[in-house]
């Protein structure tokens, strides 16, 4: 199992390939990347539940709809496949094939950043997601999971009231008939909130004095921000990169330090710790790589071919095989996931033939002895008829 934290990098990675760049060469690798992803992790684990909507369709009906927007609301390119009326508002004018190139690629990169999401969605857990979020934040981690949790409670209490409403013989024939079951869910939704509210205040949230080191702290965070901006500004207004550099590393360092020590005032316990193993590393490396070739310059690597761009006149995309060979690092949860199975109960290790031959009878000492893994976890787990029923106190 990937560490959560390594599957955000991955996310990040993937978001940052498909946001930098236009070039449907290195878009549509960047889309097999999390399709083949996404296929290994479906195939991996086991029960897994149905999507809502498949990336396939999503790209189905995105893709057309942006090519078909930005073709009727942008009037550029040489090559004209028709012309509206100009008296139509906005939509008038020619209709030109780069737009409708570049709107189709728009909706290629939205139909990526979908897929990425409904990669991450099924990898990670959305606990395992809100226990990333740092100590200092930590009322905002309550917040979330409560809004997190909202949409699905509402769910079931609303099929609840369907189910009752429908045993009291309701049918809906109009309007009226939509009150006997909105009432229920806006009252049961109000009694919720204020239980979790009577239950957050006797737990004490939010509840404690904020202390001096924490006004403190909260004050450098505002200062160290306040850095990071002017050094921002300084670094590219004013051309002052040495100063605007060294505003932001202070600035940014005091953030940081902040934080830490406010996250140390707020102790968090843990049932299982999620360990960090070499393939996590392995994953947020590779995921590094292939983001890293889309938004720094590096010496020697022509990066001319990522800025892909039809207008004035559509020509033919350029394409770097070490860029291309640097997007195959978003393969690697693909490569290192480990594969789930299912829980067997009755597995046959090196020594249970002596555990079971120790604690067996006479007769069957022998079935153990001369029977196969696969055939020992059947006939353990059959029922033994001869066996007198437990004693369970109740009259029989």
């Amino acid at each position: 199992m990937i560490h959560p934290l390594a599957w955000l990098i991955w996310l990040a990675a993937e978001l940052a390939v498909l946001s930098a760049t236009r070039n449907p060469f290195y878009l549509a690798i960047a889309i097999a990347c999390a399709a083949v992803v996404l296929l290994c992790l479906r195939r991996r684990t086991v029960d897994a539940p149905p999507m809502p909507l498949s990336p396939l369709r999503f790209g189905l009906v995105v893709l057309p709809l942006a090519a078909l927007f930005n073709a009727l609301t942008v009037h550029i390119g040489r090559t004209v496949l028709l012309r509206l009326p100009a008296t139509l508002p906005l939509l008038g004018g020619p209709i030109t094939l780069e737009a409708l190139t570049f709107g189709a690629l728009n909706g290629l990169a939205l139909t990526g950043i979908y897929a990425a999401f409904v990669v991450l969605n099924g990898a990670v857990a959305v606990r395992a997601l809100v226990g990333l979020i740092p100590r200092a934040f930590f009322p905002v981690a309550v917040v979330t999971s409560i809004a997190l949790t909202f949409v699905p409670v509402t769910l079931r209490h609303w099929q609840q009231i369907r189910e009752a409403q429908a045993i009291r013989g309701h049918r809906i024939r109009g309007l009226r008939d939509w009150l006997p079951l909105f009432l229920p869910l806006l009252v049961g939704g109000l009694e919720h909130a204020f239980q979790l509210a009577e239950a957050m205040t006797a737990r004490g949230f939010a509840g404690a004095q904020e202390t001096a080191g924490a006004r403190r702290a909260r004050t450098l965070i505002a200062g160290g921000l306040l850095a990071l901006l002017f050094g921002w500004l300084l670094w590219l207004g004013w051309r002052q990169r040495t100063l605007g550099i060294t505003l932001m590393v202070l600035g940014g360092s005091a953030v940081v330090a902040s934080l830490w020590w406010l996250g140390r005032q707020r102790p968090r316990t843990t049932y299982r710790p999620t360990r960090w193993y070499p393939r996590d590393s392995a994953v947020a490396l590779a995921s590094g790589i292939a983001a890293a070739v889309f938004l720094v310059a590096w010496p020697g690597l022509d990066r001319s071919s990522i800025f892909f761009y039809p207008y004035p006149a559509l020509a033919a995309p350029g394409f770097n095989g070490w860029i291309a060979l640097a997007l195959g690092g978003l393969l690697a949860p693909a490569l290192l996931t480990a594969p789930t199975q299912r829980a067997w109960l009755f597995r046959r290790t090196p020594g249970e033939d002596e555990v079971l031959k120790r604690d067996a009878t006479v007769q069957e000492r022998s079935k153990v002895g001369s029977m196969p893994s696969h055939a020992l976890s059947v006939a353990v787990r059959q029922p033994d008829v001869e066996c007198p029923p437990v004693p369970t106190g109740e009259p029989q």
